[in-house]
């Protein structure tokens, strides 16, 4: 615990991937008096690469005992003792350290672009960090829009939850850019507000920046980047760094057809496919909406309605698995369904070996979702298995839908809204279902129970019955 006289015990950093973490992170560990234990939440790792243990303490024992492991780290560090948390690591630590006051706040934030286009070039060359420029390694990866736009969603998310937590609490952190932190005087600044009396003599470069060169001089297609990037809504991402809460990502994944008065508002693992193949009939399909954009198309459609689609939660949780087996969309998922339910995938891009094995790992699945949607355990809610009340309640965030369709009655609700809008119904088109097996011959007691379990909540609240 620390020794120091300081209204602080401990702080936390957060920050994401290519954020400068790593160079922040070892000029603070010059200061006397402080020490930063890396990524000590990292869902593959503690603390650094490959590290598997800390303060006497594994992986597992971290997960079963976080407010455990941060006692472990204050108690065994001489000093003022932290952190790097990003928005993928365990959520219940998020609530612990907020709920600290005597845990310091800093909030490292970078330009997104710069951000993400270092993240695909780390992605692609798999240089994560350097420190001898002669290892370099350079890539030129291909920019994607829409990969853009979800990950900068996803970091707005948790960003505005960040805000709103210090807001409710009355706290405020020291926040540092990715440009400030190779100045000398503001990590002396950082280190007065930590209360630490120490400073640092000089910066520590062991960290070399690894891509210097202009951000269009780092892709493949900067003519694309340029003109995919002039359809996003900068005025709202120049606020990233102050953590505007009110930008809603799902935005993002609104569909709408150049000739209907109609929004759908997908829900993740619903009928998607289906739904975009019907609206195509009426005409193109629009680009990603974001706020602004989406604001002049309903100025520009007045009478419009909008509308999602419910699927009962077994089936949606069915496609979850589906989709996850086949894409594995949570990287850290297999090590968890390995380490905690003792369950073992097929090695990647392989299928299971029968009906029997893919069914038990469904049971696994929905057992998982359970306890993953009542926070108890370090693993995100991803949107494909959060619980659709929930989703629809974040769509609120911009606008309620006006219809909620279930997917059982889908031709009926879409008949009644092109009948609202006085627009001709077309049919709805077939969409073969994806799956290794069917739904029906997984079907039991055993899976409907379940599922309830999981999804009490959509079961209750939408007053599903059951699957059959």
């Amino acid at each position: 615990m620390s020794d120091l006289n300081t209204a602080f015990t401990s702080f936390v950093i957060f920050a994401e991937m290519r954020t400068g973490s790593n160079f922040l992170e070892a000029n603070l560990n010059t200061i006397d008096g402080v020490t930063c234990h890396g990524e000590a939440f990292n869902p593959f790792f503690i603390g650094g690469e490959s590290k598997q243990e800390m303060f006497g303490i594994d992986i597992a024992g971290r997960s079963a005992d976080p407010a455990g492991f941060l006692r472990a780290m204050r108690a065994q560090t001489k000093g003022l003792a932290g952190f790097r948390y990003f928005s993928d690591h365990d959520p219940r630590v998020f609530d612990l350290v907020i709920a600290d006051r005597a845990c310091a706040k800093i909030i490292l934030t970078r330009n997104q672009l710069e951000s993400f286009i270092s993240w695909k070039i780390a992605k692609e060359s798999d240089q994560w960090w350097m420190a001898n420029t002669k290892h370099l390694k350079t890539v030129r990866p291909r920019f994607d829009l829409e990969e853009f736009t979800t990950r900068i969603g996803q970091l707005q998310q948790f960003q505005g939850k960040l805000v709103h937590a210090l807001q409710t609490t009355g706290q405020t952190a020291y926040y540092i850019d990715y440009e400030d932190i190779r100045e000398l005087d503001v990590l002396n600044g950082l280190a007065s507000f930590l209360g630490i009396p120490a400073r640092i003599e000089a910066l520590d470069f062991r960290f070399k920046k690894q891509n210097p060169e202009a951000i269009s001089a780092k892709v493949s297609n900067p003519l694309e980047m340029q003109q995919g990037l002039a359809t996003v809504d900068w005025s709202n991402q120049s606020h990233v760094p102050n953590f505007e809460p009110r930008r809603l990502a799902a935005v993002a994944q609104y569909i709408a057809s150049e000739h209907a008065d109609l929004l759908f508002m997908p829900i993740k693992c619903g009928p998607d496919a289906q739904l975009k193949k019907w609206l195509q009939s009426y005409g193109p399909l629009l680009p990603g909406f974001d706020r602004q954009s989406l604001r002049k198309w309903k100025a520009a459609h007045p009478g419009q309605r909008s509308f999602t689609v419910l699927r009962h939660p077994l089936a949606r949780a069915y496609t979850a698995w589906c989709d996850f087996t086949a894409k594995e969309w949570m990287p850290e998922l297999r090590p968890y369904l390995k380490r905690v339910h003792k369950f073992q995938l097929p090695p990647k891009g392989k299928p299971f070996e029968n009906a029997e094995d893919f069914r038990a790992g469904f049971l696994v699945f929905l057992e998982l979702i359970k306890h993953v949607l009542a926070g108890r355990t370090e693993l995100r809610v991803m949107p494909q298995f959060a619980s659709q009340g929930a989703l629809i309640q974040g769509f609120a965030q911009v606008q309620s839908p006006d219809l909620l369709i279930r997917e059982d009655r889908l031709s009926e609700g879409l008949a009644y809204l092109c009948a609202d809008l006085g627009l001709g119904a077309k049919p709805l088109p077939s969409v073969a279902d994806k799956y290794p097996y069917p739904l029906a011959e997984m079907y039991g007691p055993d899976i409907e129970a379940a599922a309830r379990e999981a999804y009490w909540r959509d079961y209750e609240g939408f007053g599903f019955r059951n699957w059959t």
